[in-house]
This record gives C-alpha cells, sequence and structure tokens, in this order.
C-alpha cells in the first residue's frame, strides 16, 4: 500500500460518493489508474463496502447501551447459540468478545428505556448468561467510522 491508497482510503472514508474523476484529482492521478487501484482496493477486501452513515435521533434509536455480559458458559454449542441470538437482534449494531472481566460488551441503539428492556429479555431469555450490566450514554463525544491509515 502506498501514499496513493492511503489518500484513496482518506478520501473514501470521509465520502465513499465522490466521482472517480474528483477522487483521482484529489490524489493526483487520472481517473483510470484510480478506478483500477479502488477496484484493487476492493478485490483485497481492504475496503469491505461502501455504506451510507444514518442519524440515530433522526431514526429514533438516539440512545446508545453499551451492555457488558458475563457468563459461565464456554461451549461451542452454548457460543454459537448466544452470537446467533445476538446477530438476529437488529437494536445491537456492535458485538465483541472481550478478555477480562467482561466475556462480551455489545453497543445497542434503542429509543428509550422500554425498549432496551425488550432488547434485554431477548438476551437473557436465549442464552444462559451469568451477569448482564448495562451503561447508557449521556453524550457522544467522538464518534466516527473512519480508521487510522498511517500504520497501513
Amino acid at each position: 500500500m502506498d501514499r496513493y491508497d492511503r489518500q484513496i482510503l482518506a478520501a473514501l472514508q470521509e465520502d465513499a460518493t465522490v466521482p472517480v474523476a474528483e477522487l483521482g484529482e484529489r490524489v493526483g492521478l487520472t481517473s483510470t489508474p484510480c478506478w483500477r487501484r479502488v477496484q484493487k482496493l476492493e478485490e483485497s477486501g481492504v475496503i469491505r463496502k461502501r455504506v451510507a452513515l444514518l442519524d440515530p435521533a433522526l431514526l429514533n434509536v438516539g440512545v446508545t447501551v453499551f451492555v457488558s455480559v458475563r457468563t459461565s458458559q464456554h461451549s461451542v454449542k452454548w457460543l454459537k447459540t448466544f452470537h446467533d441470538l445476538v446477530a438476529s437482534i437488529p437494536e445491537v449494531t456492535e458485538f465483541y468478545r472481550m478478555a477480562g472481566d467482561t466475556d462480551y460488551l455489545l453497543r445497542v441503539v434503542v429509543p428509550d428505556i422500554a425498549a432496551y428492556d425488550r432488547v434485554y429479555k431477548k438476551l437473557i431469555q436465549g442464552a444462559e448468561l451469568a451477569d448482564v450490566s448495562s451503561s447508557f450514554a449521556m453524550e457522544q463525544i467522538k464518534y466516527t467510522t473512519a480508521l487510522p491509515l498511517d500504520y497501513a
């Protein structure tokens, strides 16, 4: 990956709808080589997909809840059941297996506490959990989907 690729990625992280001609102009390439680089970045999996970022408040899911889950179950069967359960809940937007005191961390977006309670009930009814702890975000200080490119 060279500086052109990093510049292309930086521009696409900012706005994935930028026309190839403009993208090429920004990074100092003509359209064809720029487009080839974008295609190569897509084929290699560096660019996984292009999406639209939506405003959660305008879609009535402005409450963010971070859910810490601990379990005493660590079998492959339990893990698959829990993963399938969490994947089926659209309010869960991020899902991580953790090291340390928390086994799993979920980011959930909902309109209010009552909606979160419904998600919570789905979680505890669908899997055997030792502990579920919920933290409601009061304010979003920083949010970005842009990855740092200095390490690429």
